[in-house]
């Protein structure tokens, strides 16, 4: 009987520790993915910022400038990719909303970004686009690779449209979360104008045929949480310029935009109290399960080798037999 209990605890132990490196290696990369339906917002402002009043063209102190931030999961067109592509693909419809003190539209820009949903690489399809414009990303947007590293990135600006890289610069704490700080300088570029501007009959033609330009340079700030690769909060000192034409008169330059961008704290905290809980997930694929598994593979060997020895232990000789003493004869 303990030969059959040592053997079947053998075949379990073997059975949980090839299943711990299963997890971890195989079933992980198949099953950590970010939902082709989500959909969150967030809100940034920038206090005591400087705002381009276009209709004196002269640059002014605001006490708030706020940019809302959408990102919304499009199922449908991620549908039609991963039939294309054979992959599993999430469409993330963003638009980036900058309004004024007086709740005025200061500024929009959509984006249409496509991306494995496992690696979070982007995936080259027709509608990736920043304000309408076709483009091409490398390097990663808005999000980080599950169990990020500590290393260089390429991130993409949606502004110049082009990717840099962005730096590691060491880990940190973060209300209770050990985070990878990352930041990213994109020099004083060309851009283009919006689409849509704030002045009604003002639109990027118009400007353009003035031959004024409209340039812009960022430190972009992030702290990443590196188990899901979801930042818990992001800074920016953005800054932007007019430059030359006949828009600005007599004036070489004016600033259209200049602040220092930060989570609105209520925002913050949800997003920490969100990314706590899917990095408890990402944990047990990663770590809590693969090392029970082989914990509990190594306690039930141990208990299987336990068994077969005592099976194997010589039993104690029987007590030899006492017989009756036989009667004696005369």
């Amino acid at each position: 009987m303990r030969r059959k209990a040592s053997l079947v605890l053998l075949a379990l132990a073997v059975f949980c520790t090839a299943l711990s490196p299963l997890l971890r290696w195989y079933a992980f990369p198949r099953l950590a993915k970010i939902p082709a339906n989500q959909y969150q917002d967030m809100v940034l402002e920038a206090k005591d910022a400087t705002l381009l009043d276009y209709g004196t063209m002269t640059a002014k102190k605001v006490p708030k400038v706020t940019i809302v931030q959408t990102l919304k999961g499009n199922v449908q067109a991620a549908d039609k990719v991963e039939k294309s592509y054979g992959k599993d693909v999430v469409v993330w419809d963003s638009l980036s909303y900058v309004q004024g003190p007086d709740g005025r539209m200061v500024s929009k820009l959509p984006e249409r970004y496509i991306f494995d949903a496992h690696s979070q690489e982007p995936v080259h399809a027709p509608g990736e686009m920043v304000d309408n414009d076709p483009v091409k990303r490398q390097g990663i947007e808005f999000k980080w690779p599950f169990l990020t590293e500590k290393r260089d990135y390429v991130y993409f600006d949606a502004q110049t449209r082009t990717s840099a890289p962005i730096h590691y610069e060491g880990t940190q704490n973060f209300r209770g979360l050990k985070v990878y700080y990352f930041e990213q300088t994109i020099p004083w570029t060309k851009v283009a104008f919006p689409k849509i501007l704030p002045v009604e009959g003002i639109t990027a033609e118009s400007i353009a045929k003035t031959g004024t330009t409209r340039w812009y340079t960022t430190v972009r700030k992030f702290w990443v949480e590196p188990t899901t690769g979801a930042p818990v909060y992001g800074e920016e000192i953005h800054k932007e310029e007019l430059r030359g034409g006949t828009l600005l008169g007599d004036k070489d330059k004016v600033t259209a935009f200049s602040g220092h961008v930060k989570m609105r704290e209520d925002y913050i905290e949800h997003t920490v109290d969100l990314v706590k809980s899917n990095r408890t997930l990402v944990l047990l694929l990663t770590s809590y399960l693969p090392w029970g598994f082989l914990g509990l593979g190594v306690l039930l060997l141990a208990l299987s080798l336990y068994l077969e020895a005592r099976s194997r232990r010589p039993a104690d000789p029987e007590p030899a037999e006492s017989s009756a003493p036989e009667p004696v004869t005369a």
